[in-house]
């Protein structure tokens, strides 16, 4: 008996359509490894009529006041709040997560970080108005882009829509916003959602591969192209972008340093990073995947951190036990087998390394110990549930091997000493420093990266500004 496949669509302008050519692709729930849905593979007509869409909507919404931006984006909360099993539900399909966790840890801060956005629409800042030469009276004024050209990844599909299309939207933008091939439940679900909220063009919402958002990025009416992705991706959309000088925005791959001090609380840093590194089966970029411990402690944290593991499951979205689910798609498996596969001779796999049943693509929470800065799995971004472990003598050897890497999103800091702590979260050189935890973030808060993570901020006051451009306005007195 053959299920039927549920039929997913492209939002544009305010309408559900299929590709213009037809042509589809199928959505596979990595949870059973097994076709779900099937949805657009979107063609550069449908980025055209995306486009398009956006474009006419956006001299009207530019033209809203903060206030009835800030309305409709409080509006969008509400009903996230209203619907939340649904979506829930679609992103567990999406991606395979806990339904339990899905709901705890991910859809309440999604809802406010929309409301974090609706009120941070009213208090655009500025310059105050003033002379700055004699007879003249300058002012600056904030403005939204345009049409914003947005591609979210596949590892949180809902709350990485939401930090994209919430700025934009509270900033007066309009956007198009493709979700990963492998993830586009959960973001069609939401413009379903939105649908009664927004002016039709507002927010649109095309499903594709690779080829659609080069589509997108390469098209002549987006002002600005956001995307979270790996940084092959992110070099490939700057470059795109350059042609005709579009702004862009970056949030790239990580490979967060957790650098652990001798008189660290070694059973509390392990509790907290075996779960900052094995949540969402490490699909993460700030995930705590990357431990330096002081020597003088090595051995008791590797071994602690290995019996960490092997308490942490994994298992079916609906079993309350699992603290992660599968890895997203058989390419993620097979890359993160890899990294284990090719490991070198000096190093030892002290937990983990394999793949757990037959059905779904899931990783069993691994440890692995014995490592050399210059070894693949330390310098390359895994994405998977793998924590790596090297030791290091003093301060200056930590911080040599902590920023050693091409990435530098974020990083933490594990240590009762308060000055070691700020002199650490000086000199590390990425986006964001923990100490004494790792992982947690707020919408008040920038979070982006330096080198190889990219640039521009997500969340925060920053992140809103990033969706705005600034004109100075001169007048003379005289006139």
């Amino acid at each position: 008996m053959t299920t039927e496949l549920r039929r997913l669509r492209n939002y544009i302008g305010g309408e559900f359509k299929d590709a213009a050519d037809g042509r589809t692709t199928e959505v596979v729930n990595p949870a059973t490894g097994e076709a779900y849905a099937t949805a657009p593979l979107s063609g550069q007509a449908d980025v055209d009529a995306a486009m398009a869409a956006a474009a006419a909507a956006f001299p009207a919404w530019r033209d809203t006041t903060p206030s009835e931006r800030q309305k409709a984006l409080l509006k969008i909360a509400d009903a996230f709040e209203a619907r939340a099993d649904e979506l829930v539900a679609a992103e567990s399909e999406n991606t395979g997560k806990p339904l339990g966790l899905t709901a705890s840890e991910e859809l309440p801060p999604m809802v406010d970080q929309i409301r974090f956005f609706a009120g941070a629409a009213r208090i655009l800042e500025g310059r105050s108005a003033g002379e700055y030469m004699d007879g003249m009276t300058s002012i600056v004024r904030r403005e939204p882009v345009g049409v914003c050209a947005q591609v979210a990844p596949w590892n949180y599909p809902m709350m990485m829509a939401v930090w994209k299309f919430a700025p934009a939207l509270a900033a007066g933008n309009t956007v198009v916003l493709k979700p990963s091939d492998t993830t586009p439940a959960s973001t069609v679900l939401m413009a379903e959602i939105m649908d009664s909220v927004l002016p039709k063009g507002v927010f649109n919402v095309i499903c594709g591969d690779r080829e659609t958002g080069k589509a997108m990025v390469e098209h002549p009416t987006p002002a600005m192209a956001s995307i979270t992705g790996s940084v092959r991706a992110g070099m490939q959309v700057a470059e795109s972008a350059s042609k005709d000088v579009k702004r862009v925005h970056l949030e790239l791959g990580g490979k967060a340093p957790v650098v652990v001090f001798e008189d660290a609380d070694v059973a509390k840093a392990v509790e907290d990073i075996a779960v900052a590194g094995y949540f969402n089966a490490g699909q993460d970029c700030t995930a705590a995947t990357r431990v330096l411990v002081h020597d003088s402690i090595h051995d008791e944290f590797v071994s602690a951190l290995a019996k960490a593991a092997s308490d942490t499951k994994t298992g079916q979205p609906d079993d309350e036990d699992v603290l992660y689910g599968p890895l997203n798609n058989p390419n993620q498996l097979k890359q993160v087998a890899g990294f284990i596969e090719r490991l070198p001779a000096h190093a030892k796999v002290e937990a983990g390394g394999h793949r757990v049943g037959e059905k779904g693509f899931f990783y069993a929470p691994t440890v692995v110990s014995g490592l050399k800065q210059d070894d693949e799995i330390i310098q390359n971004e895994v994405f998977g549930p793998v924590i790596t472990v090297q030791s290091f003598t003093d301060e200056s050897q930590a911080l040599e091997y902590a920023n050693g890497v091409e990435f530098a999103l974020a990083s933490s800091v594990w240590t009762k000493d308060h000055g070691r702590a700020m002199r650490m979260s000086k000199n590390l050189d990425f986006g964001c420093v923990w100490i004494n935890t790792h992982i947690p973030l707020v919408a008040e808060m920038p979070h982006g990266g330096f080198k190889k993570s990219g640039y521009g901020k997500d969340l925060s006051a920053y992140g809103f500004e990033d969706y705005t451009r600034i004109k100075h306005v001169m007048t003379s007195l005289d006139g």
